[in-house]
């Protein structure tokens, strides 16, 4: 079955299907929207395979397009909205797509860096669907695909020099999918407060499981303050939320979410990252009435592995759970043994979902899906009920002297303090320790948190070697378009702050200790 028709052909048409800037839309209204733009692509005279991409904000635009493409069998390749014009550019010429489908904003940047005959469909003023419509919409039969035909192409590099397209077959997706409302009760009377761009694969599960269950989804602008978006959630009576670990931060600290509940709030998602503890805690004092899931995914499995049952998150609250329906999740030291409770592997999986690799990368590919398995690069514990514990990315752990210090460690206890919102801890080269520990932090607004109050709470809490050498503070951290921090970005930018003049650390013991920058000696 063609994954547009999977998506669609259970939800109800008068039930509302998504909701922006103060109009709601039925199912029916979707699928003449889906109807008009199929209408608009299949002039560009496309044939089934073709790639084609995606550059929009979230909305009734976005989700017509990405369905109206998918029934007609092309590729799609979702491109986040904040990519400069180059990079759009760049990607599009390296998966060899033949048309965009973009919104009125970004259509006026990209007509200067795209040649003038290269096919574009933009969103245009009026209404997406008819004015006058019959009672019932009848969509033209989708173009018949094999399951593991090529549904999309989703990005995980940020380089335009080095681009890494995940391929994302029909099949995975309705495999994930059906998995993941498996253990999620999502029914047509569901509201779900999306922020989280349809283009990032935690936030097109969300909009599979949605359309696939007949619910709503209410679009959210992100950039507006946290408070804006608790107010919507309440105003609009949403049962749903899902975000990323800087998402609930960010509310938890700068908000009342953290302090006053939700009374529609049912159930609350978390993936895209470990959220700490003390945050977990948080969510689960300030919104008793609704369900906390832990997740964990990768954007290689389509979206999601594993999900932690919110009964289970009180005992384990450092857990990601276990495999989702259909996924065999495991913990393997290096010669491919499970490891015993308590010792470190990485975890590995398997299932329907899992991408068959990346496009035009056999080297990749066989590197990180040897055997149809997906190596995740993440390195775990499990306990001896089998649940699962990340410990950190391979490529994020810090070598200090004879230490190997995981850096979600030292960002879980930072962010202890109820002043920091956001925090990242990164080892930088040093040559006597090989790498030393830095933290970048972000503060609440009006703190008056100092770098010497951020280290004497780790000296407190963590083993000495895992002690940061250097706090600084920014007003942000980077992160991609989902809300996911850029720990190689973080690296590099302290990095370049240690090199610049005047760039050395005051004594954290200090009294006159630079409030945005402070350093000890070992």
């Amino acid at each position: 079955m063609n994954t547009a028709d999977f998506l669609l052909e259970l939800s109800p048409e008068e039930s509302i299907a998504l909701a922006e800037a103060g109009r709601e839309y039925t199912f029916e209204e979707l699928r003449a929207s889906v109807s008009m733009l199929s209408g608009r692509i299949s002039v560009l005279g496309l044939t089934p395979g073709t790639p084609i991409g995606i550059m929009a904000p979230n909305g009734l635009f976005w989700v017509s397009a990405y369905i109206a493409a998918l029934r007609l069998g092309l590729v799609v390749v979702p491109l986040a909205v904040t990519l400069p014009p180059e990079e759009v550019v760049a990607r599009v010429r390296w998966v060899g797509a033949d048309a965009l489908l973009v919104g009125r904003s970004q259509a006026q940047a990209l007509r200067l860096s795209l040649p003038r005959s290269f096919p574009m469909v933009v969103e245009r003023k009026e209404r997406l669907i008819p004015r006058q419509r019959s009672a019932s919409v009848d969509l033209s039969e989708a173009v018949d695909v094999d399951p593991d035909q090529d549904a999309l192409y989703m990005f995980t590099s940020g380089t335009t020099g080095e681009p890494r397209a995940v391929r994302i077959t029909h099949r995975n997706i309705q495999a994930n999918t059906t998995s993941i409302l498996g253990y999620l009760d999502i029914t047509p009377e569901d509201r779900m407060l999306m922020v989280l761009p349809f283009g990032y694969a935690f936030g097109l599960s969300i909009l599979h499981t949605h359309l696939r269950a007949g619910a709503a989804m209410i679009i959210q602008p992100t950039s507006v303050p946290p408070q804006a978006v608790v107010d919507r959630m309440e105003a609009a009576r949403c049962t749903g939320f899902a975000g990323v670990p800087s998402t609930f931060a960010m509310l938890l600290r700068e908000s009342t979410f953290g302090t006053a509940a939700v009374s529609s709030l049912r159930t609350v998602q978390e993936a895209g990252g470990r959220l700490a503890p003390v945050l977990i805690d948080q969510i689960v004092r300030a919104q008793p009435q609704a369900s906390l899931f832990v997740m964990y995914g990768t954007t290689e499995a389509t979206a999601r592995l594993s999900y932690l049952p919110p009964e289970e998150v009180g005992r384990r609250p450092e857990s990601i759970g276990k495999g989702i329906p259909g996924v065999d999740l495991r913990v393997l030291d290096s010669d491919g043994v499970h490891v015993e409770p308590g010792a470190v592997g990485e975890i590995w999986a398997s299932g329907a979902n899992i991408s068959p690799g990346y496009l035009d990368d056999p080297e990749a590919t066989t590197r990180k899906m040897p055997g149809g398995m997906l190596r995740t690069g993440d390195l775990a514990k499990v306990d001896e009920d089998g649940y699962i514990y990340v410990v950190d990315r391979i490529e994020d752990f810090i070598k200090s002297r004879e230490h190997r210090i995981a850096s979600l460690d030292i960002e879980g206890v930072v962010l202890q303090l109820p002043d920091i919102v956001a925090a990242a801890a990164v080892g930088v080269p040093d040559e006597l320790a090989g790498e030393r520990v830095e933290v970048v932090a972000v503060r609440r607004r009006g703190s008056v948190l100092r770098g010497a109050d951020v280290i004497a709470h780790c000296r407190e809490r963590l083993a000495k070697h895992m002690v940061p050498e250097v706090v600084r503070f920014m007003d942000a951290l980077p992160m991609n378009a989902a809300g996911k921090v850029l720990k190689r970005e973080v690296r590099t930018m302290c990095m370049r702050m240690a090199d610049e003049p005047g760039g050395g650390q005051e004594r954290a013991d200090d009294a006159d200790a630079d409030d945005d920058c402070v350093g000890v000696s070992g």
